[in-house]
């Protein structure tokens, strides 16, 4: 019975997971797909832009520009294996060409002496502004956007040739389907970073299995969302789409490097990436959840004072006033959300750090009463013997409402709260909040909390189930009973320790985890209600002797 106690509290403290429902999702609305007006084209210029007739360097370059997704006649393949295929001639010895400089391409052709001693640099324009590639022959970290080629990539040429030719093309590929693929599963969803694609050609062989790798540098924004290095794979045929395999992503504030062994065309894709259906739906869904989860919770906490006036055993016991005390953290926190995402274009200044900080106290309350509820249930399931501390619940108290205060002060101090701006790939706001502005203080206070109450929950939780089925297993007669109530305990205690909430870690294996995440976030506080009323109401009600062994323990822990 003390694990029906424990597991009453537990579950009850549980609840954020209403946040992932909510807040998650929302977090994760990187891409909406913005209709753009098709440039006038004349039939000649689809014709070449679909491949019916053969593709000129004017023709392809202007193809960039005009095959946007509703140039039906477009053929995307066509046109990516265009310039494949010119990277191709460019690096042969026969080719005068020293720059190429297209409005939607740029590239530059140099000779490298394969007996070089250092590492070569090219530097290419920042995305704003397509530009001409330059070579660096000095103060190489100056250029924000470079490429280096390791001296090792000439040495193994050595005994080919004296020199090699080395092109470094920058495309544009605009927002259409050329150069887009199907990395994340869905036509149109990937989103390379400004549309712009950078290909490094070293002499006419391919290059591959480099020991060294070559690194390009990409210099961006602040990005609030995740950048993978990727590279376009041809099969000549068969499926072409990005893929980042032999390719490392090391991703900084306004920088990522990219580093790959072999030499290709490069770019950075944006992940996760949801269309607008998808965003709208994972908006109704966070929404119907949050109120769902609203009501039901509203419902617990009524439940618990009407057992609290008609139940005098009931009032000595803890378990179910942490149990209300989340409840309440999450009322707070649901209620907050609600009138933040009602707010559509909150204005800078005062009010909206006021609303970021309130926002921000709640959601750690939230966390600090999850950590207490696995704390309680460890001294309850796990800790055997009498534990004697004077006025338990009232410094449970001061934690639970207090050190979230603590923190939101010193966040505040460094003004940290303000306009918070999702925006997807083309840089258009999907999504604005009153929250963290600061990134460094959102990962100390929000998902390093986080981590220690979830992992603290699960090392308790993987206590408690090695107890329950221990003792489970040292009982005769009864294995395939006390099994089944054993895998039920497990599974409720699960939730309350976040086990649904961890299902965030999945998400980035697609929709179908996405979805699934949100649903059984969202269904909370059904969950929450649900065993509030299962494990107290008819405890009290017709199991005296279980609510007076319930109580005892919950008394063997705390003195009032």
């Amino acid at each position: 019975m003390r694990l029906r106690s424990v597991m009453g509290k537990s579950m009850r403290r549980y609840a954020p997971a209403d946040l992932g429902a909510m807040l998650l999702p929302l977090l994760l609305l990187l891409q909406l797909d913005p209709m753009r007006a098709m440039d006038n084209q004349t039939e000649k210029e689809r014709d070449f832009c679909s491949g019916e007739m053969d593709l000129s360097l004017y023709t392809a370059a202007r193809c960039l520009l005009f095959c946007n997704r509703s140039a039906s006649k477009c053929n995307p393949e066509v046109i990516e294996r265009f310039w494949k295929k010119k990277e191709e001639e460019l690096a042969k010895e026969n080719s005068v060409m020293r720059v190429l400089d297209e409005p939607s391409v740029k590239a530059i052709i140099e000779d490298v002496p394969v007996n070089t001693s250092q590492d070569i640099f090219f530097s290419f324009s920042p995305s704003q502004e397509l530009k001409v590639p330059t070579r660096l022959n000095g103060n190489e970290t100056a250029a924000p956007n470079r490429v280096r080629l390791p001296r090792s990539l000439f040495e193994n040429l050595r005994t080919r040739t004296n020199s090699v030719r080395v092109i470094l093309m920058v495309i544009n590929a605009g927002e259409g389907e050329i150069f887009k693929g199907s990395a994340t599963g869905q036509k149109f969803s990937s989103s390379v970073l400004d549309n712009h694609i950078v290909g490094i050609r070293v002499g006419t062989e391919p290059i591959k299995d480099l020991h060294e790798p070559v690194e390009i540098i990409f210099s961006h924004k602040q990005q609030h969302q995740k950048l993978q290095c990727v590279f376009w794979e041809d099969n000549k045929g068969t499926t072409t789409d990005w893929k980042s395999t032999g390719c490392s992503t090391e991703q900084r504030t306004n920088q990522t490097i990219c580093r790959c062994d072999h030499l290709t065309f490069f770019a950075l894709l944006l992940k996760p990436v949801l269309d607008a259906t998808t965003v709208k739906a994972l908006i109704k869904i966070s929404l119907a959840g949050c109120i769902t989860s609203l009501l039901f919770l509203i419902f617990t906490i009524i439940l618990y004072f009407v057992l609290r006036f008609t139940r005098q055993r009931f009032k000595s016991e803890d378990a179910p006033k942490i149990h209300v005390a989340l409840s309440i953290s999450l009322v707070l926190l649901n209620l907050t959300f609600i009138i933040s995402l009602g707010n559509n274009s909150p204005e800078q200044g005062a009010s909206c750090r006021a609303q970021g900080g309130i926002f921000h106290y709640f959601l750690l309350c939230c966390f600090t009463w999850m950590g207490i509820e696995a704390f309680n249930l460890y001294l309850l399931a796990i800790k055997i013997f009498n534990t004697y501390i004077s006025h338990y619940f009232l410094k449970l108290c001061l934690v639970g409402w207090g050190l979230p205060i603590l923190v939101v002060l010193i966040t505040g101090s460094t003004s940290s709260y303000g306009r918070y701006d999702i925006k997807d790939g083309a840089n258009h706001t999907t999504l604005e909040l009153c929250w963290i502005e600061n990134r460094t203080a959102l990962h100390i206070t929000v998902h390093g909390m986080f981590a220690v109450t979830f992992l603290f929950g699960g090392v308790v939780l993987g206590l408690v189930a090695w107890k329950i089925f221990h003792l489970h297993g040292s009982a005769a007669g009864k294995e395939q009973s006390q099994t089944w109530k054993g895998i039920v305990t497990v599974l409720g205690i699960s939730c309350l320790v976040g086990g649904t909430w961890g299902l965030v870690l999945f998400t980035p294996i697609g929709f179908t985890a996405i979805y699934t995440f949100t649903l059984l976030n969202s269904l909370q506080g059904v969950f929450i209600f649900s065993w509030f009323a299962i494990l107290y109401y008819p405890s009290l009600k017709g199991e005296s002797s279980s609510s007076t062994a319930k109580t005892n323990q919950s008394n063997s822990a705390s003195r009032e």
